[in-house]
């Protein structure tokens, strides 16, 4: 018959049990920080749709709108797909467009016109107030300062949206250059 005589020094199992706890605390806190400075780095990308063609709502109209003439070094070279009606005003050239949207400004559905400056090939052969789909690009241009102007690649026209107003930029509104 063996009998084993084991003497559990408590002190010594506290300890054993508080440095493993302390490490695998140490180790948890290490992958979270590397994930979240390392995920910081590419986020941008992961934020792009996968074909690079950002679609802008009623919705997010003007919030967007907003984060792109604040940021508009950011954006060039992106690409976006938005619907809207063909605007001129006097001073534009033949090549050139309002691509716009009415934004209420108050409760009794007064709005105004906003929009993206486009330049586009034909677009003298469009009509005002016609309804467009568009595809475009955003470089950095001058009208009035610097603007960024949507170079459209690929242009159809199409029916009124049932969300035909956009509103002003919400509370959510943040001035970053990731929203897209």
């Amino acid at each position: 018959m063996f009998i084993y005589n084991i003497k559990v020094n408590g002190s010594k199992i506290f300890k054993y049990f508080f440095t493993a706890v302390v490490l695998l605390l140490i180790c948890i806190v290490g992958i979270v920080m590397y994930r979240v400075f390392a995920g910081a780095n590419d986020s941008s990308d992961r934020c792009l749709p996968p074909n690079g063609i950002s679609k802008i709502s009623a919705k997010n109209y003007t919030n967007i709108l907003k984060t792109v003439h604040e940021n508009i070094d950011h954006y060039v070279g992106k690409k976006f797909e938005f619907t809207g009606y063909v605007y001129r005003v006097s001073d534009l050239t033949d090549k050139q467009f309002i691509l716009a949207r009415d934004m209420v400004i108050s409760s009794d559905y007064q709005s105004v016109i906003v929009g993206f400056l486009c330049e586009y090939d034909q677009a003298k052969n469009l009509e005002n107030h016609t309804w467009v789909k568009i595809t475009g690009e955003i470089r950095k241009g001058d009208y009035h300062g610097d603007m960024p102007i949507v170079n459209i690649l690929s242009l159809e026209t199409t029916n009124k949206p049932s969300e035909e107003l956009v509103y002003p930029p919400d509370e959510s509104y943040i001035p970053t250059s990731s929203l897209l």
